[in-house]
């Protein structure tokens, strides 16, 4: 059964969700000392909130957490600052509804299912002003209160794609104008700025660490391309790769 909540731990990504007028928010809860540290970090007045809020000691937070976590079937790792959101499912979007808009700049995660990767490249294509990230339903990481804290917020800024299929919408992709560039360590053609500067509408997709690209989306995206080493080691962790190349494909 879909569940009609989530949960926001961390107070950046806390913040950025009470600010995003598309959730509905069901009740903050915190310590007195978690509270008062979201008003003087991020300057906002608990009473200005349309939000109920509940006052726990942080033990029973920890444990009401907990049940939550339990009901959503994610592991629980500890609350920190003692606060946490529940509040309405992000809402996301099909490729349809998105490529009515006159967006250029998208990026594609293919079997990417490690939270900490998924949010770190989250972090930064919302740092680099991409405007849709396109995650396959299966095969990917969830959106739990973890990746939320790791995230930083950037999941309220960032459009999320959800595609039942990467492969037929890369063909879309390729139908609708845009460059698709796929990231590769064994290609032999290095991305540069020099390739791309003179495309107007590009998305860059990223595959599982251990495999890259799937087969199935590989042979689609019009160009393949790796990262040049210039060490003795000759692969990143694919979120370091991941900012590397949204900085080539979409920095100034």
């Amino acid at each position: 059964m879909e569940l009609d909540f989530e949960l926001i731990f961390g107070l950046h990504s806390i913040a950025a969700a009470l600010k995003n007028p598309m959730r509905i928010h069901q009740r903050l809860v915190a310590t007195d000392e978690g509270l008062m540290e979201l008003q003087r970090k991020h300057n906002i007045n608990p009473k200005s909130l349309n939000v109920k809020i509940e006052i726990l000691a942080s033990h029973e937070l920890q444990e009401s957490a907990k049940f939550l976590c339990m009901e959503m079937d994610v592991e629980f790792f500890r609350v920190p600052g003692g606060i946490y959101l529940q509040t309405s499912p992000l809402q996301t979007y099909t490729i349809q509804e998105f490529l009515k808009r006159p967006q250029s700049k998208l990026l594609a995660l293919d079997q990417i299912t490690d939270v900490h990767n998924g949010a770190a490249i989250l972090r930064s294509a919302c740092f680099y002003g991409i405007n849709g990230v396109l995650i396959p339903s299966s095969k990917s990481f969830g959106l739990t209160p973890s990746f939320y804290r790791i995230a930083s917020g950037a999941t309220e800024y960032v459009n999320l794609i959800r595609v039942s299929s990467l492969s037929k919408a890369v063909t879309q992709l390729n139908d609708a104008g845009y460059m698709t560039v796929g990231l590769s360590e064994h290609s032999s053609e290095n991305l540069t700025q020099e390739d791309l500067r003179a495309q107007k509408k590009i998305c860059l997709l990223l595959g599982a660490e251990e495999t890259g690209l799937s087969n199935a989306v590989a042979r689609l995206v019009q160009k393949n391309m790796s990262l040049p080493s210039q060490g003795e080691i000759k692969s990143l962790n694919v979120a370091s790769a991941a900012a590397i190349a949204m900085e080539k494909c979409f920095g100034l």
